[in-house]
């Protein structure tokens, strides 16, 4: 993965949603933002609300109670913007898909539009920061 010569004219902010599953990925998540790989150097920075988000990073299967939750937080979140999939739940549904349970809506994309996806259980800290990157260059 090379990121020489990737500078950015805008810091991209992210929002971190936890749509359910066994936060495997948030943990990634933090190491992808700790010091060794640090995307905060490139700066792309993790935000609070959805309304100062550029890129929404969803994790786990989607839960029908969190359904809503997920559609409100898409709708916050101002345009232009890119969604990310993270993991095998996020992207697949992973192991809580399938037709006969009762309490899983879906995968992200079920819900509200992805734009890219992280496959893996859970992903490298590799991986996603290639997936976020992988975003930013499709603003």
């Amino acid at each position: 993965m090379s990121l020489s010569g990737t500078f950015l004219k805008q810091s991209p902010w992210v929002y971190h949603a936890h749509a359910g599953g066994c936060n495997g990925c948030d943990l990634e998540i933090l190491a992808s933002f700790g010091p060794r790989y640090d995307l905060e150097r490139l700066g792309i920075k993790l935000v609070a609300s959805p309304r100062f988000a550029d890129i929404l990073l969803v994790t786990g299967p989607v839960p029908l109670h969190t359904k809503p939750f997920l559609e409100r937080i898409y709708a916050q979140t101002p345009s232009p913007k890119k969604v990310v999939a993270m993991g095998a739940c996020g992207c697949s549904g992973g192991v809580f898909v399938d037709n006969e349970n009762y309490s899983i809506a879906g995968p992200v994309e079920k819900i509200i539009p992805v734009d890219v996806r992280i496959p893996g259980c859970p992903p490298k800290p590799e991986a996603i920061v290639e997936g976020i990157m992988k975003a930013v260059r499709m603003f």
